[in-house]
């Protein structure tokens, strides 16, 4: 199946790129790359994906627009978050085993994470796009593709 015709999972380096580097090499095609999705309406991410963008930029937000990252991000980018990004409700019931398990695998404790969280909320999904993919491509259960590559 061709990626482009079927869901897929985004990591956080494209929406980093997306909002802090658009001097980058890789800011056009990764731009081209979330247009294509936002039309299509095709693509997840995880919760810790969220968590962790806004971590990443809470260095330069304000409270205020931090707020709005997390509560509009949906929106702006037209993917779905998964599980759903309420403040009210607890971390993913992972088990240490699983997070550890990938752990085995040489993987960042954030990248475990992001594995963990998508093979238990979104099993569904087989392509992840990321421009990490060296990171993921013993780990993640599907195809790992670069925003280039998906395009």
């Amino acid at each position: 199946m061709d990626p482009k015709e079927g869901l897929v999972l985004v990591d956080t380096n494209v929406f980093v790129i997306d909002l802090r580097y658009k001097r980058d090499v890789a800011y056009g095609n990764n731009r081209a790359f979330l247009n294509y999705i936002g039309k299509r309406q095709t693509a997840f991410t995880t919760i810790v994906n969220l968590l962790e963008l806004c971590g990443i930029l809470s260095f330069n937000l304000n409270e205020k627009q931090l707020a709005e990252l997390w509560f509009y991000f949906q929106d702006k980018y037209q993917v779905t978050v998964l599980p759903a990004p309420d403040l009210e409700t607890g971390f993913p019931n992972i088990a240490i085993k699983e997070i550890f398990d990938l752990l085995k695998n040489r993987v960042s404790l954030g990248d475990a994470l992001v594995v963990a969280v998508a093979q238990k909320h979104l099993p569904f999904i087989s392509t992840m796009v990321t421009w990490d993919k060296i990171h993921f491509e013993n780990v993640f259960p599907g195809t790992v593709l670069t925003p280039d590559q998906f395009l």
